[in-house]
């Protein structure tokens, strides 16, 4: 008799968008993505840092104050970096699981390069204009959304 514990699909790709994020560099945000199609293949993964060849140790990790010495202009989020780690095949149709929800600029190259699926985690940014916009544009581009919640399998994916 097979094993019955084993993990669902979305906790398998979460739990590999959690862990992805544990690669992230910020000392305040770390979010992981990962990209899977129909055929439950992972297609690319992605997390929050800076762009190749600038230097991790040389950019800003600020979250306040001047805005070219914080993150914000520099730093390429997990769902970008996801959609740029794929070797060139497409991604319509793809589901994308997301440790923190899009922001507006990232639900545009999502929508764009045919992602029809964001499965995210966090959602602590709800009120904000970005993420309202993101969830405008998913809503008339026909992507879901929808948040998963941990499962005890999930929350003991410890790092």
């Amino acid at each position: 008799m097979k094993r019955q514990d084993y993990l669902s699909w979305d906790e398998y790709f979460m739990g590999i968008a959690m862990l992805s994020a544990q690669r992230s560099k910020d000392p305040s945000t770390q979010v992981g993505a990962c990209i899977a199609n129909h055929d439950h293949k992972i297609l690319s993964m992605g997390y929050n840092g800076m762009p190749t060849g600038c230097s991790d140790d040389e950019m800003c990790w600020e979250r306040e104050g001047e805005e070219l010495q914080t993150k914000y202009p520099y730093v390429c989020h997990a769902e970008l970096n996801a959609i740029l780690n794929n070797d060139g095949g497409s991604l319509k149709g793809t589901s994308i699981y997301v440790t923190l929800f899009p922001c507006n600029e990232c639900a545009k190259a999502i929508i764009q390069c045919g992602i029809k699926e964001v499965v995210f985690m966090q959602d602590k940014y709800a009120d904000t204009a970005g993420v309202i916009a993101s969830k405008r544009m998913f809503d008339m581009a026909g992507v879901a959304y929808r948040q998963y919640i941990p499962t005890e399998k999930t929350l003991t994916l410890t790092f």
